[in-house]
C-alpha cells in the first residue's frame, strides 16, 4: 500500500485536533448551558462528550496519519522509534506538532463561533497549581502507557474505544481534569468557557505534560524494552512511517492479542 503523503498526514493531524477541541470547548459551552447550577453535572456532560468525540475521530482519521492529535505523543513515538527505524520521522514530527497546535486553535475559535461568542476569547480561569501540575504529569504518563501498551501487544485495534475511555475516565480521577496535550492546552486558552485556561496557567500545564511525556517514555522503555519496534502502530496502525523492509518485519503484529516485551 502506497504510504499516504505527509500534506495528507498533516491535513489529518489539523482537521482531527481542530475537532477534538471543538467538541471539548462546544460540549463545555452546551453543558453550562443545560446545567448551570451543577459543576459535577457539567463535568459528566463535557467529558462524556469528549470521550465519544476521541474514539470517534480516531476511526476517522487513524487509517491516514495514525490520529495522534497530541504532540507528547507523536514526540513519543519519534523518540522510541528511532533505533528500529519505524514511527515518525522527526520532519514528520515536525509537521505533526505544527498540525495539532495549530488546529487546536482553530477548534476553540470554531465553538466559539457555533454558539455566537467571540471568535477569540482569552480564557480568565486560572489553573496554575502545583496540584493540577501534578495531576497532569499523572494524565500524560498513563495516556502513552496506554497508547503504546496496546500497539506493542497487537492490540491497536482497540485503541479508540480505550483512549476515549481513559480520557473520559481521567478527567475524573485527576486534578487537572485531564488535559494531557500541549496542543489543547495551548488551544483552550483562546475561549473564556466552561474548557478554558488562562494564557498565563498554559506554560505550567505544557512542562508538566512534557514531564510526563519522560515519565511515560521511561515507563515504556523498563516494561516494554522492544516497544520502539511497534511506533508505527500508534494510534491506530497505518502504513504512513513504514522504512523499506518494515513491513516484512511487522506482518502479522496484528494477529497476536499476547506479546512478549
Amino acid at each position: 500500500m502506497t504510504p499516504p503523503a505527509p500534506w495528507r498526514r498533516f491535513l489529518a493531524e489539523f482537521v482531527g485536533t481542530a475537532l477534538l477541541v471543538t467538541a471539548v470547548v462546544g460540549s463545555g459551552i452546551m453543558a453550562t448551558t443545560l446545567s448551570p447550577n451543577d459543576v459535577g453535572l457539567q463535568l459528566l456532560e463535557n467529558s462524556v462528550a469528549t470521550a465519544f468525540a476521541l474514539g470517534a475521530l480516531i476511526l476517522t482519521f487513524g487509517p491516514v496519519s495514525g490520529a495522534h492529535f497530541n504532540p507528547v505523543v507523536s514526540a513519543a513515538d519519534w523518540f522510541l522509534g528511532r533505533r528500529t527505524r519505524t514511527g515518525l520521522t522527526a520532519t514528520d514530527l515536525g509537521g505533526y506538532v505544527v498540525a495539532q497546535t495549530t488546529g487546536a486553535i482553530g477548534g476553540s475559535i470554531l465553538a466559539n463561533l457555533m454558539f455566537n461568542l467571540s471568535a477569540v476569547d482569552f480564557s480568565s480561569k486560572d489553573r496554575a497549581a502545583g496540584h493540577l501540575w501534578l495531576g497532569e504529569v499523572v494524565a500524560t504518563s498513563g495516556l502513552l502507557l496506554l497508547i503504546f501498551a496496546l500497539a506493542r501487544s497487537g492490540r491497536a485495534s482497540v485503541a479508540p474505544a480505550a483512549v476515549g475511555a481513559y480520557i473520559g475516565a481521567a478527567y475524573w480521577f485527576t486534578s487537572s481534569t485531564s488535559f494531557a496535550n500541549p496542543a489543547v492546552t495551548i488551544g483552550r486558552a483562546f475561549t473564556n468557557t466552561f474548557a478554558g485556561i488562562a494564557p498565563a496557567s498554559v506554560p505550567g500545564f505544557v512542562v508538566a505534560q512534557l514531564v510526563g511525556l519522560l515519565v511515560g517514555v521511561g515507563l515504556l522503555l523498563a516494561l516494554y524494552p522492544a516497544v520502539g519496534t511497534a511506533a508505527d502502530e500508534v494510534v491506530v496502525a497505518h502504513p504512513s512511517d513504514r522504512r523499506p523492509g518494515q513491513a516484512d518485519r511487522n506482518a502479522g503484529r496484528g494477529k497476536r492479542s499476547v506479546r512478549t516485551p
